[in-house]
């Protein structure tokens, strides 16, 4: 049986005349961390959006946990076993902390009264504060309404919910852009937590020191395709930064190991 959990072959996306995407092939193996590094503009999160369903490809194949896949949307990613947390949070303001966390799987009771099924917001409440004691999460009270949450509070909530649920692939897109020193720390203590329970991750980051503590290995996008597939132990700051600039190419890139 094979260790991929998720594959793509020549995937692209093409906004009109604009190649956001262009050829992507990226294995990713089971318990393994990836950081996906690029400028602004390159590609990055275009990739994210295409594997999770947000957008549609414009060609290419997704091959997920052994299947090829078309997701829909999210919600379809969500179903089949992908978390992720996006730079847009994807939170109902208007909703505290539980309902957030269980937002389109919520916990029912009295089942057997059909469609006249009733929230039990006692055991997603309990849930909720089991899963941010997991994950290191804290605030101060869970029926705050995200609304009238920080910036870092309502990150940690996103974030939260991601690793709370099980998931054969977690995805984080920039997680800690917007959040200050402690705030990081938690976050990268939940990532090293995924990496103990062996649950793959897809880590977008600008972060340097981030990604040279966190992953296994890293591939740079420039100008929408992947130009750079490299060992964490491979290789250093300045040598992602060169790929990145594009001051240093790797003509013989294997999407299945490290030239």
């Amino acid at each position: 049986m094979s260790d991929i959990i998720l594959e793509t072959r020549d995937l692209t996306k093409h906004y009109g005349g604009v190649h956001a995407l262009e050829g992507a092939n990226f294995v990713l193996r089971n318990g393994e961390h990836v950081a996906i590094m690029g400028d602004n503009g390159a590609g990055k999160s275009t990739f994210v959006r295409q594997i999770t369903g947000v957008e549609q490809r414009t060609r290419g194949e997704i091959i997920f946990d052994g299947k090829p896949v078309n997701f829909s949307g999210p919600l379809d990613a969500r179903e089949a076993g992908i978390e992720a947390v996006f730079q847009t949070l994807a939170l109902a303001d208007h909703l505290d902390v539980p309902d957030n966390l269980f937002l389109g799987r919520e916990k029912t009771k009295f089942d057997w009264l059909g469609p006249f099924r009733l929230l039990d917001y006692k055991a997603m409440r309990e849930d909720t504060l089991a899963a941010l004691e997991k994950t290191g999460v804290k605030i101060p009270n869970i029926r705050n309404t995200i609304q009238n949450m920080s910036g870092g509070q309502r990150q940690c909530v996103a974030i939260a919910r991601t690793a709370s649920f099980h998931s054969k692939l977690t995805i984080m897109d920039e997680p800690t852009a917007a959040l200050g020193v402690q705030e990081t720390a938690q976050v990268e203590n939940i990532i090293r937590t995924l990496k103990d329970q062996g649950e793959p991750l897809v880590l977008i980051s600008h972060n340097m020191r981030q990604v040279m503590d966190l992953v296994d290995r890293i591939i740079v996008f420039r100008r929408g395709r992947i130009v750079a597939n490299l060992n964490k132990n491979e290789t250093d700051g300045q040598d992602v930064v060169a790929y990145i600039t594009g001051a240093k190419t790797q003509p013989e890139y294997d999407v299945e190991g490290v030239a």
